[in-house]
């Protein structure tokens, strides 16, 4: 939507700034942070009319444009708005890069964070989010899967791509392999119940079978007892995930994508796919494939 002579000054701005693919905007909560958007014109030309919103939540590497730009013709043509957050490496100077990844970092709460983004992202189109779809891959895939444990209320649907490491639903293991110590780390426990209404879709290359950067030495700081217990490799961890959350009642549909390796763009079909499903009510019946 390009802006019009005719158009008044906030018309011209909107047009130009808050339509289709967005600039970069910090986080009024915690400006460290920051988030870009895709908008689709029916916001502005369709007030009355419902949106949906998908947040993807990028890797290790921070390609948050991509992460947004991989949606944004999902959100235009399913009148969906696009949140890419940005969580930057070292934001306690420190040049910590998994921080976000596990959910704490010091005093920093990335599910607040990300919240306090939606919040904000929802009042930017006069909107409110109270549930939304998310997606992540890799470090992504690790944020994404620990935010649907402590968040499963305002979740329509998540798609966990290839995660390094997972935190399964196994009480004889502590925050972050296990959740045995949930409720003392985050003062509040798993819903269950909410868990199981939330559509949950897993994917990773059926290639993406390296060890060394996810096996975790006794000398890493981020070992914990049960650290490589959920197996060795991304397939592994993310089928013991799987078992994990059926376990609990929790349906998931999970793609192993032939010839791909560790490539959010090689899964990617399949995560659009599955979210594609979601809103239009036609998904397969779940399980592995």
């Amino acid at each position: 939507m390009l802006p019009r002579v005719q158009d008044s000054p906030q018309e011209r701005a909107r047009a130009l700034y808050l339509t289709g693919e967005t600039t970069i905007i910090a986080c009024r909560q915690d400006p460290r942070f920051s988030f870009m958007l895709y908008i689709p014109e029916s916001a502005w030309s369709e007030p009355e009319r419902t949106l949906d919103l998908l947040v993807s939540v990028h890797g290790t590497m921070r390609l948050q444009s991509l992460y947004r730009g991989a949606f944004s013709g999902f959100g235009r043509f399913n009148n969906c708005v696009i949140l890419a957050p940005l969580f930057p490496v070292g934001v306690r100077g420190d040049m910590e890069a998994g921080g976000y990844k596990y959910m704490i970092e010091g005093d920093i709460r990335y599910d607040e964070v990300l919240l306090a983004m939606v919040e904000q992202a929802g009042e930017l189109i006069n909107r409110r989010f109270e549930k939304f779809m998310l997606f992540g891959f890799s470090g992504g895939g690790h944020f994404t899967h620990r935010f649907l444990y402590l968040h499963p209320e305002r979740l329509k649907a998540v798609s966990i791509g290839a995660p390094g490491s997972v935190t399964l639903l196994d009480e004889t293991m502590d925050w972050w392999p296990g959740v045995r110590n949930f409720r003392e780390v985050f003062g509040r426990g798993i819903d269950f119940t909410a868990l199981k209404d939330v559509r949950v879709h897993m994917s990773v290359g059926a290639l993406d079978t390296e060890e060394w950067e996810i096996t975790f030495p006794e000398n890493s700081p981020k070992f914990i007892p049960g650290a490589n217990s959920a197996g060795r490799n991304r397939n592994h961890r993310l089928h013991a995930l799987r078992e994990s959350l059926e376990a609990r009642g929790v349906d998931v549909w999970h793609d192993t994508v032939p010839g791909v390796t560790h490539d959010m763009m090689g899964v990617f079909p399949y995560v659009e796919s599955f979210f594609t499903g979601v809103l239009r009510e036609r998904l397969p019946a779940p399980g592995a494939r």
